[in-house]
């Protein structure tokens, strides 16, 4: 029997890995590329988390066997890289399950094991965190607006803004949108405590303004939660209940306007012989299209397929019958020269 490996020791390039892991998080996710899968984020008995990922075509395999909170040993997967923005952790690869890939119950990792990791407000408001990994965030609620409804982008949605400070006093502003106003609202008129602590799992950094946190839960269990309260200022501060702020936003243009009004604009020489991060913005002209580096390619305009390049046949003369000397062609349309567009 192969020996359990450690999550920080896991490499490409193999499938027999064995790991004794803990589910911290599990969701469905659907996109249209990949349709529905399974998302989990895994912890070991030394703290290191990797994401995992079932693919749609293999959902039902194992869908019944797992579970978030529950401990697995999982034998036989692919270990890919790991890329792109709202990546769950700092692990540089993350698990691929393949249909051969075995799940094995076994004895409860601890329940402490909770892989929070706490980030500091300083590093939210000043921008410094890597925008490219969600983050943790704990929080006492001191104030909150009632729940209103408003119109984004076109559409009633629901939003709520409170103010979280931590252990240090410092505070952090948030807007809370949709099912999670909703959420947030109701269960701080539900609870009797009369220090509410939120706590947000795998955020987005820009926590101002969340859309989509993947976790919420007020007033949990568990010995982060303690500590923090523990630290907290021994002030009695009472939740307030403040009037909302005028909202900016209309049919989804508020936010827009009010960003190219106060973003300062720069010219690319500007941006040359900038030394620091900031934003800004840079109104110029596309000048060329770089077609040699492969960033784009042209489909089919009908299905949004890559269409391939055909070369042409001889003609009896010896010469193309197409000055390109190739023609585009769709497989799924089985159209030669269909209209294209880039992608």
């Amino acid at each position: 029997m192969a020996a359990i490996t450690a999550v920080c020791d896991l490499k490409p390039f193999k499938s027999m890995w064995k790991i004794r892991v803990k589910i911290i998080r599990l969701w469905k996710q659907y996109s249209a590329a990949g349709g529905l899968t399974i998302e989990m984020v895994l912890i070991d008995s030394n703290g290191v988390k990797i994401n995992a990922s079932v693919k749609k075509d293999l959902v039902n395999q194992f869908d019944s066997f797992l579970s978030e909170g529950s401990s697995k040993i999982f034998i036989s997967f692919t270990v890919i890289p790991s890329g792109g923005s709202y990546q769950t952790t700092i692990h540089p690869y993350k698990i691929g399950f393949l249909s051969t890939t075995r799940v094995r119950f076994c004895d409860d990792l601890p329940i402490e094991l909770t892989g929070f990791e706490q980030v500091n407000y300083k590093d939210i408001l000043d921008g410094t965190l890597n925008t490219d990994y969600l983050v943790d965030v704990m929080g006492h609620i001191v104030e909150v607006t009632p729940l209103e409804v408003v119109s984004a982008n076109g559409k009633e949605t629901k939003k709520i803004s409170v103010e979280l400070r931590n252990e240090k006093d410092e505070r952090l502003p948030m807007v809370l949108w949709s099912n999670l106003a909703t959420d947030i609202s109701e269960a701080i008129q539900r609870s009797s405590e009369n220090v509410i602590v939120v706590v947000l799992r795998f955020e987005e950094r820009s926590v101002s303004n969340a859309y989509n946190v993947s976790d919420v839960e007020i007033n949990p269990f568990g010995p982060e939660v303690e500590a923090f309260m523990s630290l907290l200022p021994r002030d009695e501060l009472a939740l307030s209940i403040v009037q909302p702020k005028p909202l900016l936003l209309t049919n989804g243009t508020g936010d827009k306007n009010d960003y190219f009004v106060n973003t300062p604009r720069k010219t690319i020489q500007q941006l040359i012989e900038s030394n620091q991060v900031e934003q800004c913005i840079v109104m110029c002209t596309i000048a060329a299209i770089d077609s040699d580096m492969g960033w784009y390619y042209l489909s089919c305009k009908v299905c949004s397929k890559k269409v391939l390049h055909v070369p042409n046949e001889i003609t009896e003369d010896g010469e193309d019958d197409d000055e390109l000397g190739f023609h585009y062609y769709c497989v799924k349309c089985k159209v030669k020269n269909p209209k294209l567009l880039p992608r």
